[in-house]
This record gives structure tokens, sequence and C-alpha cells, in this order.
């Protein structure tokens, strides 16, 4: 799997998906610590990656455009701050929801449960 990591989340989960097999990145690693949402948004699809955050605004950009891609794993509110604790989260489930993201999902990361929605987003 390919993998935009976003500010929110720390470049050692970054490391750890590489370590883990998938191709990932951070948006240090492209020098876009301070580039829009919009900006983000655009290189996770332009690159086929699927966008990993804490940030709330990628699903509202992604219910606004309707859009089907990219996908998006979200740790919400309350869920683990630490890289490895998140590590362990994604290593332990991503393989439950690999074939959601590859479709075209947003995957909500929170205490006790991980909720898939399909893509595009409607209200």
């Amino acid at each position: 799997m390919r993998f935009l990591v976003d500010n929110a989340i720390s470049p050692v989960v970054a490391e750890g998906l590489a370590n883990a097999g998938h191709d990932a990145t951070h948006l240090r690693d492209y020098g876009m610590q301070a580039a829009s949402d919009d900006a983000i948004f655009e290189r996770a699809d332009a690159e086929n990656r699927i966008l990993m955050s804490a940030d709330t605004d990628f699903a509202t950009l992604l219910a606004a455009r309707k859009a089907g891609s990219p996908s998006l794993v979200r740790f919400r509110h309350g869920s683990q701050h630490r890289p490895g604790d998140q590590m362990a989260l994604l290593n332990a489930n991503l393989p439950r929801f690999e074939p959601d993201l590859d479709a075209g999902s947003v995957v909500v990361v929170e205490p006790g449960r991980i909720r898939v929605r399909s893509l595009p987003l409607i209200p």
C-alpha cells in the first residue's frame, strides 16, 4: 500500500509503515510541512497514496468534492497519539481494511473501534 502521512502524525509512523513493507512517505519528505490541505490532498491523489492524518479537514474535502479518492485513514480524537501505539493499531488492522482502502474509503480509527465508509462520501 502507498501512504502519505500528514503533519498531524509523526514521521515515525511513515518509517514504521515503510519497515512493514509499504510505500510510505511523510509530508516532510516533500518539504510540504506548510502546504495547504488542498495541496496535500492533491499530492496524495496524484500519487495514488492513501492519506493518513488526525486532521478532520480531509474528510470534509472528500465530502465536498464527492471524490472517490484518495482513501483516508484518520486517527480520531482520543485514539492513540504515540507513534508506537499507532503502528500497533495499524499493523493489527491494516490487513482487515486494505480492500476497503484499495476500493476508496475513509477509515476512522478511534478508541475501541474502527469505522469504514466507502467513497464518495454522500451526506
